[in-house]
């Protein structure tokens, strides 16, 4: 086992270390988005339908969220350098796997092995990011974490849709696997360890009740489309709902729970962690409806629809270290109720979407709504983190990663059965079914207008402390004419 080095030791490399972490989470993200364009390819490649190939994406995301709630436990128990390693050699191997995978059964192996690793990274990085910086200087690092949560999925099915039009869909693996694998061997001779262990226990009943609990609502929730009487939704939602109510009910009965529910307590946390949940559903969900909109009621191109949103991402990932910064300076209400109101004003035009409607006005819009979501995701995030003490760090990243996760999947889950449900009623009346669907669009884009508002109210509730000043303000402050002057007048 490495010595453990802390923040306050001189040789830390903090470049180094968030360099090399942001790569890692960089092409863990990106892997997530990238088969999705390519999939009508790999069922033609390996001969499978398309219920086959969606396994693809959905044991990546049902792996991945089983894996982010044992984070905490991972992250108490090994060191910061081992376990980053391991994650990255684990999702470096899955690549190479999926990329030479001679079958069907060969692939899924491999995306299964790069989610036990994917799982594992985002929430090691935002623990060591919060441990390795001050409070003051926390936004502007959490601010460089949005910029890859926002970018990367944003890039992932254009740049797809690119290669698979021009090349193998094995290509995307190979794009993926040396940025992982240089990644890797840097991490191997640079990286050192900044947390504190633990040696926490390992309670198995609550890895078991963690996995079909979390696992059972992914699945549940990302198999709606089969319709909400499917046997197979029901039962895993089931399954699911119960399984994490005797997870939760477990932890507060350990004295080392899997994962801190108590963290909850904090009113400014809990305030936090919802918001955070509904714009990342929001995200999510209007990235789910765009392409549907732009591709089938429009009749455009995959490629079209990337193209699309592809400014918004690319603004939201420039403006997520300059929010952080903001943050640092200000605090999360203000900048973030601004955004919101950003968000909320360009979500709601989506609600009135026709069949002519400018596709660049479509574009400035969704362009808008993002640059609202820079302003709230990430220092939202910071402010509930920053109120918790340092050992529950890992808990809260691990609870904020699970629940961004879950939501996301139950927020696009309910937002694509609104438009399908609208679409048939009114292609029931006589419409077309361009018409058909694009009401369903408007009908889905009015609840995410309404999810929009929700957050905007809630952001209000977000009671932060008084800023503290930092050592250099602090300084500053002392060395100013005005505070000598007092100075010298106390001691006359």
């Amino acid at each position: 086992m490495d010595n453990i080095s802390t923040p306050n030791k001189p040789k830390l490399n903090i470049t180094l270390i968030v360099a090399i972490m942001l790569a890692g989470a960089f092409v863990a993200i990106l892997n997530q988005t990238l088969l999705v364009t390519a999939l009508p390819h790999i069922m033609s490649d390996l001969n499978i339908d398309a219920t086959a190939a969606q396994w693809l994406t959905t044991i990546f995301m049902l792996v991945n969220g089983i894996m982010i709630p044992v984070t905490a436990y991972l992250i108490d128990k090994f060191s910061t350098r081992a376990l980053f390693i391991t994650s990255v050699g684990l999702f470096a191997l899955g690549t190479l796997i999926a990329a030479v995978s001679p079958n069907f059964g060969t692939l899924l192996v491999g995306r299964v092995v790069q989610a036990a690793g994917a799982g594992i990274i985002m929430p090691l990085m935002q623990t060591v990011f919060l441990v390795i910086f001050p409070k003051e200087k926390r936004g502007a690092a959490m601010g460089m974490i949005g910029l890859v949560i926002s970018f990367a999925p944003a890039i992932g099915p254009t740049l797809s849709g690119w290669i698979v039009d021009s090349y193998s869909w094995r290509t995307l693996f190979y794009i993926i696997l040396p940025i992982a694998v240089i990644d890797l061997v840097i991490a191997i001779f640079a990286l050192k360890n900044v947390s504190e262990l633990r040696n926490p226990k390992l309670d198995m009943t609550s890895v078991t009740l963690s996995t079909l609990g979390f696992g059972g609502l992914l699945y549940g929730f990302s198999s709606a489309s089969k319709g909400w009487n499917d046997p197979t939704v029901i039962i895993s939602i089931l399954v699911g709902v119960v399984s994490l109510y005797l997870f939760v009910t477990r932890q507060f009965k350990l004295k080392e729970p899997l994962l801190e529910f108590r963290v909850f307590k904090d009113r400014v946390f809990t305030v936090s962690m919802i918001i955070t949940v509904i714009v990342f559903t929001a995200m999510i969900g209007a990235s789910t409806l765009m392409p549907l909109y732009i591709q089938n009621a429009r009749h455009m191109t995959a490629l079209h629809s990337g193209l699309i949103v592809l400014p918004g991402a690319i603004l939201m990932g420039i403006m997520s270290p300059i929010t952080g910064r903001i943050f640092d300076k200000y605090g999360a209400k203000v900048i973030s109720t601004i955004g919101l109101i950003l968000m909320a004003g360009g979500t709601i035009p989506f609600a009135f979407l026709t069949s002519t409607t400018s596709i660049t006005y479509i574009t400035i819009m969704f362009t808008l709504r993002m640059f609202g979501m820079s302003m709230v995701l990430m220092p939202v995030t910071t402010a509930g983190l920053n109120q918790l003490p340092t050992h529950l760090l890992s808990h809260a990243s691990a609870m904020n990663n699970t629940l961004r996760q879950v939501g996301g999947s139950i927020g696009t889950a309910v937002l694509i059965t609104i438009l399908t449900n609208a679409s048939s009623s009114s292609a029931l009346l006589g419409n077309s079914t361009e018409n058909a669907l694009i009401h369903g669009t408007n009908m889905a884009f009015l609840v995410a207008s309404g999810l929009s508002v929700l957050a905007l109210i809630l952001i209000f509730f977000l009671k932060e402390p008084p800023r503290k000043k930092t050592e250099k303000q602090e300084e500053k402050a002392k060395a100013s004419p005005v505070n000598s002057k007092r100075k010298t007048i106390s001691q006359s």
